[in-house]
Formats: C-alpha cells, sequence, structure tokens
C-alpha cells in the first residue's frame, strides 16, 4: 500500500497522527529535522501504526520534505486499507 504523509515536526506531545485530509494522513513527529531522525521516527510510528516490520515500511519520496510518499508492505492490502479507514 502506499500512502502520502504530511509530517508535522517539533511536536510537544507524543508521535501521533493528527488526522487524514483526503488521501494524505498527517503525522506530528517530535523530531525537530524533516530528514534524517525524522525518517526514522516516521519509519518506526508507521510499522508501529500498521503492526509491520520496520523494513516493510519504505520512504519512496521526499526524504528531506514535509511531504512524504511511503510504501508499507508486509499485511494483505485489505487489513492495510482497514487501518487507514480507522484514522478521522
Amino acid at each position: 500500500m502506499i500512502i502520502r504523509v504530511r509530517v508535522i515536526p517539533k511536536s510537544t506531545t507524543l508521535t501521533e497522527i493528527a488526522g487524514r485530509i483526503g488521501s494524505t494522513v498527517r503525522v506530528k513527529l517530535m523530531s525537530e529535522d524533516i530528514d534524517g531522525s525524522a525518517n526514522k521516527e516516521l519509519r518506526d510510528f508507521l510499522s508501529e501504526f500498521f503492526e509491520v516490520s520496520d523494513d516493510n515500511v519504505r520512504i519512496l519520496r521526499g526524504g528531506k520534505g514535509k511531504e512524504k510518499t511511503v510504501e508499507i508492505e508486509g499485511r494483505p492490502e485489505e487489513e492495510l486499507e482497514e487501518i487507514m479507514d480507522t484514522i478521522p
């Protein structure tokens, strides 16, 4: 499954999903930078959220920006879509 993610850095709370706008998932990250540690934090968070291993979450585009295209594998597409549907 390929999703679009909008990263919101420097969150004062825990890393969390801030909601969805259309097909774009908004994720608040505690990291201050957009690349490097923020990308690792995003991969770790999404792997936990979708219950897949870290190796099954890859950033395809936007490694240095706030808008990212992320591929998630490791579960059937239908299960991943069900999880996406839980995001308000």
